[in-house]
């Protein structure tokens, strides 16, 4: 009895499983899709702009005093 089941089963499952995975995949309800991780990246970005001040900025003088030493001069040895 199995045996025979089986392969009625196998014989028709195409009738059977396509109209379930019509119902199934015809979902009326419209998904909101989920914004990417740059869409995310760059929303956040545009709010931290908008709470900054533009205005006031760093200036270049104050820039190099914390510039670093020049990569030739640093294996040199300090003179006395």
């Amino acid at each position: 009895m199995w045996p025979v089941f089986w392969t009625v089963v196998r014989t028709y499952a195409p009738y059977v499983t396509f109209p379930v995975a019509f119902v199934v995949g015809a979902d009326p309800q419209p998904v909101e899709e989920e914004k990417s991780i740059s869409e995310r990246r760059e929303d956040r970005k545009l709010d931290e702009l908008l709470g900054k001040d533009h205005t006031q900025v760093v200036s270049l003088k104050d820039k190099l005093e914390f510039a670093p030493k020049a990569v030739l001069n640093r294996n040199r040895p300090e003179k006395n």
